[in-house]
């Protein structure tokens, strides 16, 4: 298996690639997504922001992937996947609204564009309400700030404003009200198009499409279905078009969260399929409607059980923290980032050893 580190837009920076390398990591998930946070609107319970969505062609665009994955081999790390499109580049393919056709003949370019810059996997969230509800608590061992959700906050209900996707706005010119509600036969109705048409292309290029689960992973979501909130969703998602290039983000934390099953049964699931194009490899407690993110180390999960279940159905790809509690201390990310790498590393190194 590979370790590797997920870093957003602004933290793509040779800083944090040479702190990637120190830290025993050798692949990237880069997050890509246009978004811009001047005018963050509070919920009122703090629960979520709001941020405003914008597109980048250009960020897109095969030289600017070439040149980032370029410049990440300089730094001695490979460049595995990118991780989410942009709202404002496929809100009327999740609203299956009049710009979608447009919509997908530019995301079919992404697509292109990311195969040719030589990156093997893109990472996608289906989803209109996308990740929403979570508060930030110092409830993580020793006082740590780590994601918490429990639906009796109430976040989970608050309705979407009409010009939102993914709680970023995309539009600022709409007449106001509510985003009608959208059923999960529709949803899995546009899910269906958006990988028969995405997919050929995806094949062509040589790119594996690769879908996260719900977080949360709840039924519905301010008003909205979800789509991939039960273990065997993740079967029907496959099940809708048998390409290779049909594949799962393997969020661990995610799936662990659902309120039937557990993580080993879904490891022995898909794993056996050839179908993780990574996997999200961080520890939660509890299940929906309430629980938290914890350490690694701390959870409900038995991480080093986990390993070996990976291992021994030949899972040999990228496992990356995606993201972790925050530490005390000057740097509370690179802390707790470092804490997680060092836990995988030994731990992987005990399940080496059991083989030999």
């Amino acid at each position: 298996m590979k370790f590797g580190l997920g870093l957003y837009k602004s933290l793509l920076t040779r800083n944090n690639y040479r702190f990637a390398r120190q830290a025993g990591c050798t692949h990237i998930i880069a997050h890509l997504a246009n978004y811009y946070a001047s005018d963050i609107v509070p919920t009122t319970n703090g629960i979520q922001n709001y941020g405003i969505s914008v597109s980048n062609q250009e960020e897109w665009s095969y030289e600017n992937l070439l040149a980032l994955r370029k410049e990440m081999e300089q730094e001695g790390l490979t460049l595995h996947g990118i991780e989410n499109f942009s709202p404002s580049d496929w809100y009327d393919i999740l609203l299956d609204g009049p710009a979608k056709h447009v919509q997908m003949e530019n995301l079919k370019q992404i697509i292109r564009n990311v195969g040719k810059a030589g990156i093997p996997v893109f990472g996608y969230n289906f989803s209109i309400a996308g990740v929403w509800g979570h508060t930030q608590r110092p409830v993580a061992r020793g006082g740590a700030s780590t994601a918490c959700f429990d639906y009796a906050d109430g976040g989970a209900s608050f309705p979407i404003p009409a010009g939102q996707v993914w709680n970023m706005t995309y539009a600022t010119n709409t007449t106001g009200g509510i985003l009608a509600p959208v059923t999960s036969e529709q949803l899995w109705e546009r899910l269906a198009w958006f990988l028969n048409e995405l997919i050929p292309v995806a094949e062509e290029a040589g790119v594996k499409l690769a879908a996260h689960p719900d977080d949360p992973p709840m039924t519905t979501i301010r008003g909205h279905a979800r789509l991939v909130h039960q273990i065997p969703d993740y079967q029907k998602l496959i099940n809708l078009n048998p390409s290779p290039s049909n594949c799962l983000e393997f969020c661990m934390g995610s799936i662990q969260e659902m309120s039937e099953g557990d993580v080993y049964q879904a490891i022995n699931t898909y794993a056996p399929q050839n179908r993780l194009g990574y996997v999200h490899f961080r520890n939660v407690r509890g299940k929906v409607p309430s629980y938290q993110e914890t350490f690694i180390d701390d959870g409900d999960i038995d991480m080093i059980h986990a390993l070996r279940l990976l291992r021994d159905n030949g899972y040999d790809g990228v496992i990356i923290p995606d993201h972790t509690p925050l530490m005390t201390c000057d740097a509370p990310w690179h802390a707790g980032m470092a804490f997680a790498l060092g836990y995988m590393h030994a731990a992987f190194k005990t399940i080496t050893e059991e083989k030999r």
